[in-house]
């Protein structure tokens, strides 16, 4: 039982004194990138996918 209060309490001090967390403006920045980039990856990964879907079909379509 001892080792796992030794863990929590040297987690605790890591958390509160080694970590550097960020300040609210730049989580707010970075969220916005990734959000803006998950978006357009998708559009991107859509409309690859629309592509192949249709030259498939027009390819088994034509034999």
């Amino acid at each position: 039982m001892s080792k796992i209060k030794a863990f929590i309490t040297e987690s605790y001090d890591e958390m509160r004194l080694k970590v550097s967390w960020p300040k609210y403006s730049e989580l707010q920045s970075s969220s916005t990138l990734v959000l803006v980039a998950s978006l357009i990856f998708a559009l991107v990964i859509g409309v690859m996918d629309l592509a192949f879907e249709n030259a498939l079909k027009w390819f088994y379509n034509a034999f």
